[in-house]
């Protein structure tokens, strides 16, 4: 159900994005900070720069949003999140999510990878919403293409193609009678993907005329 609160949300996304382009500037570093968040154990403030072998962790009541290049993430409460990539090159190639749940948007043409305890995806300029579970890991290719593998056997994977929320995906825990599984669409929104696609100066492919912002 849209709510007014994701209506405004998606709305205002759309506005700062545009406004983004037109002046030529992007966010960097941590946008936003909600209770409990941490960089390499440091507090977590607006502008702290965000860079590959950090450690992100959130607590219950915590969220991030942040941007890294030209990628912009949202990391919910109870996460552990670690930025994949080389350190010294300043060259950030995905996210190792270890506990919790991000949302993510990447830059076309960008080969990423996001690992977690039961899944292994390779994104190129996708939204992506991974929730990692106690048996299982959530994948919502909200749009853009994924290739999905399982952690215990990758032999069971399946490219994902999809527009809009078309094909999320349960990645099981080693056992189970079947390692990928379909999924609803759960626990993140149009808005959000609106939200982080403005910080780096873009709109999400679903974004078009008539259209309003939807909360599953």
């Amino acid at each position: 159900m849209v709510t007014r609160r994701d209506w405004l949300a998606g709305a205002a996304g759309l506005a700062l994005a545009r406004g983004a382009r037109a002046a030529g500037t992007l966010e960097k570093g941590v946008y936003r900070v909600r209770g409990e968040a941490r960089i390499n154990g440091a507090r977590a403030k607006p502008k702290m720069e965000v860079r590959a072998g950090d450690v992100i962790t959130t607590g219950p009541d915590g969220e991030l949003v942040f941007v890294i290049a030209r990628d912009a993430m949202l990391v919910r409460a109870n996460s552990r999140v670690e930025v994949s990539g080389d350190a010294e090159a300043l060259v950030e190639t995905g996210l190792c999510i270890v506990t919790g749940a991000v949302l993510s948007v990447f830059e076309p043409g960008k080969a990423k990878r996001i690992r977690t305890p039961t899944a292994t995806i390779g994104i190129r300029g996708t939204g992506i919403y991974v929730e990692q579970r106690s048996d299982r890991t959530y994948v919502c290719t909200c749009y853009g293409e994924a290739e999905i593998a399982s952690a215990a056997d990758p032999a069971a994977s399946e490219v994902v193609r999809t527009t809009h929320h078309d094909q999320p995906r349960y990645v099981m825990a080693q056992g189970a009678p079947q390692m990928i599984m379909a999924a609803p669409v759960v626990n993140h929104s149009d808005a959000e993907l609106i939200l982080l696609e403005s910080l780096v100066g873009r709109e999400p492919p679903f974004v078009g005329a008539g259209y309003a912002p939807t909360r599953y």
